[in-house]
């Protein structure tokens, strides 16, 4: 698409224009989908739908532990709600497969490592139809992805005690991304810098700020913690502490919002610093969820 300003929102000729745009640039069923299936003799592992753009490409799954509990909190870890944010998928698959063992004594767990299969595909952050799964979290979502993910979790009729959502926050974000939503809408959006490092986002409803400190401390061994910019937020948010913001995260329909979870955290890895590889962005990933996991277990 152009990167002139748009005078009237996207209709349904430019979205598809945008959709003729998108490029596969890697395989879920190669990347992610034979991950997932290496660890069948572990976990319950389900189909809980697909894509209908591609239903044999775009299979999603759930991972759950066996022998659950009722006696033990049931934590949640998704991953690939933004398909482009790549650690929040491989970061949640390696902490499923080697460092789940620490915490099956004290939790249940289900993990959801990759919601937006296409978005992972075309290294995208909306989905085929231009909307943004991170906003689409409620009943009857426009976004099949959370539609479907959303019915998955209903089903299981489990109540949530704590939810890892995995993302990051890139340079594309503003060089990419922020100029297509402008495009999409119509509307200028106010340009905040990209932090130079990792940061948490937790819910103004339950923000659970020593929770939030937890996880920031445990990553730091790991990789560096964002700065503030020249007035002191990130991402255009005052800090509660250092790495850490609210969001009102059921009024933006987030993933990280869809529950009542009394522990919840929005993770935000940068791959684009100098200072980091992709493997310290998936293990920055997994020492987020052992932070919070360790906080937790302290607090029984």
């Amino acid at each position: 698409m152009s990167n002139e300003t748009q005078t009237l929102p996207w209709g349904q000729k430019e979205k598809d224009l945008w959709f003729k745009e998108q490029v596969i640039k890697r395989s879920y069923l190669e990347e992610v989908v034979t991950k997932i299936n290496k660890l069948r003799d572990t976990f319950e592992i389900s189909q809980y739908g697909s894509l209908s753009i591609d239903p044999n490409k775009y299979p999603v799954f759930l991972m759950k532990t066996k022998n659950f509990d009722s006696s033990k909190p049931t934590v949640l870890i998704t991953g690939g709600v933004h398909g482009y944010e790549t650690s929040g998928v491989h970061g949640a698959l390696l902490f499923m497969e080697k460092h789940i063992s620490n915490y099956s004594n004290d939790f249940n767990f289900i993990c959801a490592p990759c919601i937006s299969p296409w978005g992972y595909e075309t290294v995208n952050r909306w989905n085929n139809l231009a909307i943004d799964p991170n906003r689409s979290f409620y009943q009857d979502s426009p976004a099949e992805e959370c539609k479907l993910f959303l019915n998955a979790i209903s089903a299981l009729n489990i109540n949530l005690f704590a939810h890892f959502d995995l993302h990051e926050t890139t340079d594309t974000d503003n060089t990419i991304f922020r100029i297509a939503l402008e495009q999409r809408d119509a509307i200028k959006k106010e340009f905040s810098e990209i932090p130079d490092g990792f940061y948490v986002v937790g819910s103004t409803h339950k923000p659970q700020g020593e929770f939030q400190k937890a996880v920031i401390e445990s990553v730091r061994k790991i990789t560096h913690i964002a700065p503030t910019d020249e007035r002191g937020m990130l991402i255009g948010k005052k800090i509660e502490s250092e790495g850490v913001v609210n969001y009102d995260m059921k009024k933006l329909f987030l993933c990280g919002g869809f529950s009542d979870a009394e522990y919840s955290t929005t993770t935000e890895v940068y791959p684009d610093s100098p200072k980091v590889t992709d493997e310290i962005c998936n293990l920055a990933q997994v020492a987020a969820i052992c932070g919070g996991l360790d906080f937790i277990k302290r607090c029984k």
